[in-house]
């Protein structure tokens, strides 16, 4: 076994070969022979891959077909007979059978042999090495020979040949000489070899000789014939590819001239249909080789032009419109058609990829439309006039049937093609000025080229009629159904407008003055209104025609000036030359699709990718608060539900397929269903953008399918649709502020995957790499891989009615063993686990105590800053009595009950959370002690606590609210007992003063003030029939009865807070707790009667209310405490509209409402004041509108909040009064203006916050520092004119919020 044979030599051979090009990297770096012995004996210790190497493994193999029946001897020789005990301190069994085998013979012969056979396998490696490398040398002296020779065999004027260069030095006199051959006197022959030395001479010497200009004007002259023009451009190629600008212009312009020339000497015509251009005939050929060049030229300048001369770039692209527009010129009188540079670029480039990059830099544009302004504008001309000659046989297609001059030709890119036809060539022209065309208007000095002034047009060309020509083309040329809409190197006419109107639409400016013009969109709308009105179209593919115009239009709706136009302007002529608005005729065309009433557009496939393409329009108006204002009075949230419908239950009723049966119809008519399925899904979920939209949601029925298609789309990280920029993350923010929205959201499992994910950044990691390397020490509070889910569960528990609805009745586990595989998977879980940390268990279940436990506690900071989701908390959980306990266990000295606390991450955190839910106050009525420590002795000044109340460094002195000397308009008026004047009634002349002494003497406006004013405004309005929205109360109870009322321990913890915070603004006396309960009482008593039996599921709507009444507080703590006056008040108040949006606790389930609306628990507050807080955010503080929508939260969502809790912690007492007032004075949608001022104030801070991701958190933890009403009071007012009819009118229609 140990002999090697001839064939494992040659595998030796093979086998070194490749082991020492796998190491030729470490040999060659070695410095010396010697260390690269060295690497190679150490190889195996440094190279991972040693035994990988198949030398190696070959090498193994034949040690153990050699030696291995010698190791299983020695082996058995061993362990026979005891012989294996081997002294511990001497050799063991393994030692002893390696040192025997190696002193065996068979071993001494496998070695001999192998170093034999390789110093015979070296040799001749060697020898091998050698050989090539003289067999190298030989190559490159005959190379060298033949480039002395000049012998080229490669004819090609554009191959990569000119980089073969000989870089031998050239004398100026070899030059001169070179330059005399080359007249055009001297024999060919002589100027063909001339030539070829040229390409082998080095192009910096020849073109910085004395004689270049010689050698230049007999080179131009060489091109004009055909048996050297190769030699020529194989020359002009080298030069391209390796010589500075300044020289390259020259020969671009000389080469650009030579074709013009050729041109203008050749004028090869075609003059009748059936002429053809063959691009192999040697004409031809020439000069497309010459094109080819200057093209590829024209392409590569733009990546250098830039370091040179701007004169050097202005020579180049004048030297191009000239050759382009010189026979333009020539053959403008002829009736004959003549070949043109430009036809055959256009065969070269036909989507003018040259000008596309020459319109890209700032620096060559300006060059290139001054020059095109001032010297060529006869190239757009004949651009534009190819395109219209383009249109106009388009129309004679059509109304003379099929003929065959306007087909879309071949694809002209076919390498095989060499012959094309006039029709072909003039296809191509215009799809080249079509690109030049798209490209050039898309810049602002490019549309003042318009209007042009035509041959054979009366009135000049605009850029509207431009735009018009080519829809009507694309009109005359759809796409087909099934092709690819992505695919953009489709040269069809269709394809190319729809890229040229795309192009416009992505810019605003540009789309401004292309697309939005009333002749555009009635243009674009045409063949719908035709449809609409029973009319037939001259369409020659209604269908994909229609789904075209679909996508534009839903490309301009996308954007804030298109929506517009749709929504606001009268630009679509109807019946009659009646004008509508744009809105108007897609949504009806839409309903019309969706109830199959076009026959002429029927057909399922074609019908279902029509009509969703129509409803993904309709989708980018509805998905806007004023686009869903305009169209809700069509219902289209029902139809496209009843659709919904009819095709969920058809999908359930397909066949399963049978085996054997054919099954590619029924596999393709369920993918068909399950997509048109999918569609319809996906629009009824964007209704879901705005709070309205969801109401019209929730009242199809459809939400939880709806929220589960969302969920499967979010999970796989699927974007929205193509037109939104955005992900679903403000769709899911907006869900979740209702409770209906959360529990689908928990029904779907999203809730699940969010908690899931949130654990799995907190505590496990990506990977388990991450449990053996610890992670580095977190810097901030919450870790930037936990900061996206930290965000996620704000967003999810913003509003109280998801927190309600999540933990109403949700009970924690307090395990006694939790495993460190348990992971939580619903939010009671997550407090379990994060927040309520409140035994060992807990404590040794964490990975990273300190920083889950800080995530848990900044996040119940959150949940706290809304007081109805603390409410619940405490309520349910012990919070206060929970984090006390921790701080006790957090004094230094466990011995004594008091003590100092010491001071670290938590403490502090839980510290901030106890002050924060204890003290009630605005931004200058309480102190909120920091979460950072300072520099110096004291590191934390802020006092820890362990019990209640908090020290009182945490509430600031209180102004005199009460006692204010100052007289008010309002207070005189009010107490003086004259009539106003007939032509002004009562309340407006109330209004005026009101105002006045906001605006001048707002400090005036006290409790007690504010308290009349109330009064004698709601008995006012209260008194007048026409003024009550709802039905009077009619309330009469029993005191004795009353008091037998339970509370629930929620609006227990309520009147305690409410009586906390009257106590601290001096208007509550010590006995003022019970006439507060017997206030809530009251009202609860009077509330039930108003709502209606509910059999919904929501826990929310189980018990009554869900939260605290602070509106009924508020007006105790206006009325200082006076029971009787506070209730009176109310009861007048629950007949008015205001009450239905600063009182959500009168409209809970209320009976005024609608079934399906009442059991919803979706408040009015959040699907029409917040609403139209949106609305007015968009249209007057657009930078916050932005701001919200890329931090992924939503407006809405604070506005609830805020509005909900009556701001309280948010702004001072006498802002909250001014705010109580204000609604009921001036009316219900002040609630709305205040909003957006509110918005308007925080503007900087928003803009901030969202650049940090800290929007949600500072908007919820913050209060409103610095808002005074006095100072946004006219601001209000002006929104009041601009939208009071908009905003009340919906709000008067509450009781059916479906019209």
């Amino acid at each position: 076994m140990s002999q090697l044979t001839a064939e494992d030599e040659a595998q030796l051979q093979t086998l070194l070969k490749q082991l020492l090009r796998s190491i030729s990297d470490k040999i060659s770096g070695a410095p010396s022979p010697e260390c690269a012995e060295e690497i190679l004996l150490h190889l195996e210790e440094t190279d991972r891959n040693f035994h990988n190497y198949e030398f190696v493994r070959y090498l193994r193999q034949h040690v153990e077909s050699s030696l291995g029946t010698v190791v299983e001897d020695e082996i058995q020789n061993l362990t026979r007979g005891g012989q294996h005990a081997v002294g511990s301190e001497q050799d063991t069994l393994t030692h002893a059978v390696t040192q025997r085998t190696r002193d065996s013979s068979q071993y001494h012969q496998m070695i001999q042999t192998l170093k034999n056979t390789m110093m015979v396998v070296v040799e001749s490696l060697i020898n091998k090495f050698e050989e090539e490398q003289l067999r190298k040398e030989e190559m490159h002296r005959e190379l060298d020979r033949c480039q002395s020779n000049s012998q080229y065999a490669d004819n090609c004027s554009d191959s990569d040949s000119s980089f073969n260069q000989s870089y031998a030095f050239i004398r100026q006199e070899q030059l001169q000489v070179l330059a005399e051959k080359l007249d055009s006197s001297k024999p060919k022959e002589v100027r063909r070899e001339t030539l070829q030395a040229l390409c082998c001479a080095p192009p910096s010497d020849v073109l910085s000789c004395e004689s270049w200009g010689t050698l230049r004007r007999n080179l131009c002259a060489a091109l004009t014939e055909p048996d050297l023009s190769e030699n020529v451009l194989q020359f002009f190629a080298k030069c391209f590819s390796s010589s500075p600008l300044n020289v390259t212009r020259e020969i671009y312009s000389s080469l650009a001239k030579s074709v013009e020339s050729a041109f203008l000497s050749q004028r090869s015509s075609f003059s009748t249909g059936s002429a053809t251009v063959d691009i192999n005939s040697p004409q031809i050929s020439r000069l497309l080789k010459q094109i080819r060049l200057l093209n590829d030229f024209q392409k590569e300048v733009t990546t250098f032009w830039i370091r040179h001369p701007e004169k050097y770039m202005e020579e180049i692209i004048e030297s191009t419109f000239s050759l382009l527009s010189f026979h333009h010129e020539q053959s403008s009188a002829g009736a004959e058609k003549t070949l043109e540079p430009v036809h055959l670029l256009s065969l070269l480039d036909i989507k003018a990829t040259w000008f596309n990059k020459w319109m890209h830099g700032y620096y060559s544009r300006t060059v290139v439309l001054r020059l095109l302004e001032k010297k060529y504008k006869n190239l757009i001309v004949a651009a534009l006039q190819q395109c219209l000659l383009y249109s106009e046989a388009c129309e004679r297609s059509t109304s003379e049937a099929a003929d065959s001059h306007v087909e879309e030709p071949r694809d002209l890119g076919l390498p095989q093609q060499s012959v094309y036809t006039r029709k072909e060539l003039e296809y191509s022209f215009f799809v080249h000025s079509l690109c030049v065309l798209g490209k050039l208007i898309v810049y602002t000095n490019g549309r003042k080229l318009f209007p042009i002034k035509l041959r054979k047009h009366r009135d000049p060309v605009t850029l509207t009629d431009l735009i018009v020509t080519l829809i009507n083309i694309m009109y005359r040329h759809p796409r087909p159904l099934n092709s690819d809409a992505s695919l953009t190197g489709s040269l069809s006419p269709s394809c190319l407008v729809t890229e040229v109107l795309w192009m416009l639409c992505e810019r605003t400016e540009c789309a401004a003055d292309c697309l939005y013009q009333t002749p555009v969109i009635e243009t674009l709308l045409a063949p719908v209104v035709a449809l609409l009105s029973g009319q037939q179209t001259s369409l020659r593919s209604p269908a994909a025609t229609q789904i075209l115009i679909a996508d534009v239009l839903a490309r301009i709706a996308n954007t804030d000036r298109g929506l517009a136009l749709f929504l606001y302007e009268k630009n679509v002529v109807v019946a009659h030359s009646e004008r509508t608005f744009a809105a108007h005729i897609i949504v009806q065309f839409t309903l019309r699709l969706l109830n199959n009433a076009l026959p002429s557009l029927s057909g399922s496939d074609a019908s279902h990718a029509l009509c969703g393409a129509f409803i993904f329009v309709c989708r980018q108006m509805y998905n806007t608060c004023e686009g869903l204002q305009v169209l809700q009075a069509y219902g289209l949230h029902k139809a496209i539900a009843a659709a919904w419908t009819k095709t969920s239950s058809q999908s359930e009723r397909i066949p399963t397929p049978v085996s054997g049966a054919s099954t590619d119809t029924s596999f393709q008519e369920t993918s068909n269903m399950v997509a048109w399925e999918e569609t319809l899904l996906g629009s009824l979920l964007n209704f879901a953008a705005t709070p309205k939209g969801l109401l019209l949601l929730h009242q199809t029925g459809a939400i939880n399918d709806c929220v589960s298609y969302m969920f499967s789309r979010f999970t796989k990280k699927l974007q929205v649709s193509r037109c939104e920029k955005f992900g679903y993350g403000v769709m899911v923010t907006q869900v979740a502020a209702t409770a209906p929205g959360v529990a689908a959201l928990h029904s779907s499992g999203f809730v699940r995957s969010l908690v899931v994910e949130l654990w799995s950044a907190l505590e496990c990691g990506s990977d388990d790499f991450r449990v053996v390397r610890p992670r580095p020490t977190p810097m901030e509070p919450i870790d930037r891989r936990c900061l996206k889910s930290f965000l996620s569960l704000v967003n999810l528990l913003s509003s109280s009615s998801s927190v309600w609805e999540l933990l109403c009745r949700q009970s924690l586990p307090n395990k006694s063993d939790y495993t460190l595989r348990e992971m939580p998977t619903s939010i009671p879980d997550l407090i379990d686990r994060l927040i309520a940390v409140n035994s060992d268990a807990k404590i040794h279940s964490l990975f990273h105590y300190e920083q889950s436990h800080t995530f848990g506690l900044r996040l119940l900071n959150v949940l706290c800053c809304c007081l109805d989701s603390f409410l619940l908390l405490e309520s349910q959980y012990n919070i206060c009595a929970m984090l006390l306990q921790s701080q006790r266990e957090n004094i230094a000295d466990q011995d004594t009950a008091e003590g100092p606390i010491i001071i670290d991450s938590l403490s502090v955190e839980r510290n901030h959370v106890l002050v924060r839910v204890n003290v009630v106050g605005g931004p200058s009525e309480r102190r909120l002690p920091s979460r950072a420590l300072e520099e110096g002795e004291h590191p934390y000044p802020w006092p820890m606590f362990l019990s209640y109340p908090p020290p009182p460094c945490y509430v600031l002195n209180l102004q005199d609210l009460q006692n204010n000397t100052q007289e008010c308009e309002i207070s005189a008026f009010l107490a003086s007992a004259k009539e106003p004047k007939r032509e002004e009634s009562w309340l407006e002349v109330c209004r005026r003063h009101f105002c006045r002494d906001i605006l001048s003497r707002s400090n005036s406006l006290t409790g007690k003030v504010l308290a009349d004013l109330l009064e004698k405004v709601v008995a006012h309005l209260s008194n007048s029939a026409s003024d009550c929205f709802f039905s009077p109360a009619q309330y009469k109870a029993e005191e004795k009865n009353v008091k037998n009322v339970v509370l629930s321990s929620v609006e227990q913890l309520g009147i305690n807070t409410c009586f906390r915070y009257g106590c601290y603004l001096q208007i509550l006396q010590e006995d003022s707790l019970s006439d507060l309960e017997l206030l809530i009482k009251h009202l609860k008593t009077f509330l039930s009667t108003q709502r209606v039996n509910t059999s919904s599921a929501l826990a929310s709507q189980q018990d009554g209310y869900p939260g605290h009444d602070w509106l009924a507080s508020t007006v105790f703590l206006i009325m200082a405490g006076n029971m009787e006056r506070s209730l009176h008040l109310l009861l007048n108040l629950s007949s008015q509209l205001s009450s239905a949006f600063i009182w959500p606790a009168r409209t809970h389930a209320s009976v005024h409402f609608p079934q399906q609306v009442a059991e919803s628990g979706i408040s009015p507050v959040y699907w029409c004041t917040a609403h139209y807080v949106e609305m007015l955010l968009k249209a007057e503080v657009p930078l916050v509108h932005s701001a919200f929508r890329m931090s992924g939260f939503t407006p809405s969502q604070m506005c609830l909040h805020w509005l909900t809790q009556c701001f309280w912690n948010y702004l001072d007492w006498t802002e909250i009064c001014q705010y109580i007032c204000t609604c009921v004075v001036m009316g219900p949608d002040y609630q709305v203006y205040l909003c957006v001022a509110l918005f308007k104030h925080l503007q900087p801070e928003i803009l901030e916050r969202t650049q940090s991701q800290e929007l949600q958190v500072f908007l919820k933890e913050e209060p409103i520092a610095g808002f005074k009403f006095s100072n946004y009071l006219e601001f209000m007012m002006g929104l009041e004119r601009s939208y009071r009819k908009i905003v009340l009118t919906d709000m008067d229609n509450i009781r059916n919020p479906q019209e």
